[in-house]
């Protein structure tokens, strides 16, 4: 963070109670400037401080996997390891997409979350010395041609409206969601096992955020994957600590 970005100067309406009548267009447009930039540094501070909180679970999670022992990985954990990795990938390449088609905050900021997932498992393909599949791979390139048709048709349906851009989140969630469960049932290594459930935490957390603008946009969502009754529990409860 920058030096002085907490420096914030408000302006009140006695600021200019000295400017005569005849100038009251002025005196408005001078106040509600005031306000306005008084909310933009606001949502500054307050996007600075999430970001915050952010860092500082991702390091928790760094630590607690360096901290757990090195175990033999079976055949299910070498297969989930890489195809997590580009699964989250694909979600964050679809998200920052989505951001340059309809400049909608919640695409920009759960594709830094996104990232974090990525590094996550990437810590994990180094600890155990496995190649990781994104390699060099820039926005939009897969290694797993499945996930490279997927990019192509989230981002097709994505960009035909809005409400079609943020059912395209609430679908990714659903399928992360649903794999990483599925996962779950077939790795038992400690660090494995805890990063999993924590992109799952992180991931109900995005479908709540998904479907909350989705219903805000005069749309709604039923689930592809997972079940309705995991569904629902999952958007009629409280956000959960973490990302």
């Amino acid at each position: 963070m920058k030096p002085g970005i907490h420096t914030v100067i408000y302006i009140t309406k006695s600021s200019f109670s000295s400017i005569p009548k005849k100038n009251t267009t002025m005196k408005k447009y001078l106040i509600d400037t005031a306000m306005t930039v008084t909310l933009f540094l606001s949502m500054i501070l307050v996007s600075c401080s999430k970001n915050k909180d952010n860092r500082n679970t991702n390091n928790n999670l760094n630590s607690q996997v360096n901290n757990l022992p090195n175990e033999p990985l079976n055949t299910d954990e070498r297969a989930t390891l890489p195809f997590m990795r580009e699964e989250e990938k694909l979600a964050r390449d679809v998200y920052i997409f989505l951001y340059s088609k309809w400049a909608l905050t919640i695409f920009n900021n759960i594709s830094s979350s996104e990232q974090s997932h990525m590094d996550a498992i990437a810590q994990l393909l180094n600890k155990y010395n496995l190649p990781d599949p994104v390699g060099s791979n820039v926005y939009g390139i897969f290694s797993n041609p499945v996930l490279q048709n997927l990019y192509t048709q989230l981002t097709t349906q994505g960009s035909v409206s809005l409400l079609d851009a943020l059912k395209v989140g609430a679908t990714i969630e659903d399928l992360d969601i649903y794999d990483l469960k599925v996962a779950l049932t077939k790795v038992d290594n400690q660090d494995i096992t805890l990063v999993y459930n924590n992109l799952v935490k992180g991931s109900r957390n995005h479908l709540r955020s998904f479907y909350s603008n989705l219903l805000s946009a005069g749309g709604t969502y039923t689930p592809q994957y997972i079940t309705q009754a995991e569904f629902d529990a999952i958007i009629n409860s409280p956000m959960e600590t973490g990302n």
